[in-house]
């Protein structure tokens, strides 16, 4: 349902063994699975968006309780960090419980305590529909200051930036298009298709890049290389939109 980390941290170490640092912010790039932007792929590229609610949810409720042990797992152990390159497990998980946690807890609450308070109706008519919006609003507010903080160090380390890009690239491509074919072979629908292999492909940037600053600081080579997974990332995955669609048609692939 949701890819494990494993490709992004074999990625990271073919193509930056020299650069711990840049390989630490790019595993937690890969531990973060996509929970926003791949419900705007999805849609699209003409995929299921109910069915790509649920990879949100699934996922969502998966990284509040693993992120933290993987990031110790992946970092620590498998990488062998120690020092300052270390990742202490209360702080991810701390960070991991703030950014994530209190909205997904908050979504729940407001589910089903005002489903049952107002009534479904008023729930799905009214609420949904003036919370919509705010959502893509809160999704934007925390891109541009997430990317504030980074925006000096992306372009003074020009050299940097083009070396994590290559794994990332790497990463979106060949997933998206594995994922393609394992679901096409195993006869999913054009639809579930398409929202499997974004939901693959996409990661969860504005985590990895919280968790980054909040453990090696804002100004850290972790936290540019989680910083340049969404500047990577939208222009691959609206490209794959495109070549989703095409490939659907030249493929006859149907519900």
């Amino acid at each position: 349902m949701a890819n494990t980390p494993r490709p992004q941290l074999a990625l990271a170490w073919a193509t930056l063994p020299d650069q711990p640092d840049l390989r630490a912010g790019l595993i937690l790039v890969g531990l973060g699975r996509c929970i926003a932007m791949v419900l705007i792929w999805t849609e699209l590229a003409g995929g299921d968006g109910e069915y790509c609610a649920i990879l949100v949810a699934v996922n969502s409720i998966l990284q509040i309780v693993l992120f933290a042990p993987l990031a110790v797992f992946f970092i620590r152990v498998i990488s062998r960090q120690s020092g300052g390159l270390d990742v202490p497990y209360d702080v991810v998980a701390t960070s991991v419980a703030v950014f994530l946690g209190i909205p997904f807890g908050a979504a729940l609450i407001s589910r089903f305590g005002l489903r049952r308070l107002a009534g479904p109706e008023w729930y799905q008519n009214v609420f949904l529909r003036f919370v919509a919006p705010w959502s893509l609003i809160g999704l934007l507010y925390t891109i541009i200051v997430l990317f504030a903080y980074q925006g000096q160090q992306v372009v003074h380390q020009i050299v940097s930036v083009v070396r994590v890009a290559v794994p990332l690239v790497l990463y979106f491509v060949i997933i998206f298009f594995l994922t393609l074919w394992a679901t096409h072979r195993a006869g999913f629908g054009y639809r579930l298709g398409a929202t499997q292999s974004f939901t693959a492909a996409s990661n969860n940037f504005e985590l990895a890049i919280a968790v980054a600053v909040a453990v090696y600081g804002p100004y850290s080579d972790q936290a540019l290389a989680s910083t340049v997974g969404p500047l990577i990332e939208v222009p691959v995955l609206l490209s794959l939109v495109y070549v989703v669609k095409w490939i659907g048609r030249r493929w006859g692939w149907k519900e």
